[in-house]
C-alpha cells in the first residue's frame, strides 16, 4: 500500500505554490496577511479547496473582502500554478475561510480563563482554612 496518496501530494505543493504567489504575486490593496491553512484536492483532481486564514482580522467584511479578492485573482493563480507545477489539468481553485484557527484561540482563551479562575478559587478556600 502506498504511503502517499497522489491527491495529497497535489495539495501540499499548491499549498506551498499558492502561499508563495498570494503573498508575492497579488498586488491588490484589499489583501490582507493571507495565510493558506490546508489543501484537499478532489480524487479526480477537478478541484482543489483551499482554505485560508487571516492574520489579526476576524471582521466577517473583511474576510468576504478578501475572498472575493481571491476568486477574481484565481484565474491567474491557476496559470501561474500550471507555469510551476507539472500537472496535465491543473484543478479549478475555490478559496474558503478556515474558522479553525480563531475558534482555537477562542477555546484556549477561555480554559486559560478557567485554568485562572480555579486557582484563585483554591487560593481563596487555602485562606480561608488558615
Amino acid at each position: 500500500m502506498r504511503e502517499f496518496k497522489r491527491t495529497d501530494r497535489v495539495a501540499d505543493q499548491l499549498q506551498q505554490e499558492l502561499a508563495v504567489l498570494i503573498q508575492r504575486e497579488i498586488k491588490d490593496p484589499r489583501l490582507g496577511m493571507v495565510t493558506v491553512s490546508a489543501v484537499t484536492v478532489s480524487r479526480d483532481l477537478g478541484y482543489a479547496d483551499i482554505h485560508i486564514t487571516l492574520l489579526g482580522e476576524n471582521d466577517a467584511t473583511r474576510i468576504d473582502e478578501n475572498l472575493k479578492v481571491l476568486r477574481h485573482a484565481r484565474g491567474f493563480l491557476r496559470s501561474q500554478i500550471a507555469n510551476r507545477v507539472k500537472l496535465r489539468h491543473v484543478p479549478e481553485l475555490r478559496f474558503h475561510y478556515d474558522e479553525s484557527i480563531v475558534r482555537g484561540q477562542r477555546l484556549s482563551s477561555l480554559i486559560d480563563e478557567a485554568v485562572a479562575d480555579d486557582r484563585r478559587r483554591h487560593d481563596d478556600d487555602e485562606d480561608e482554612v488558615r
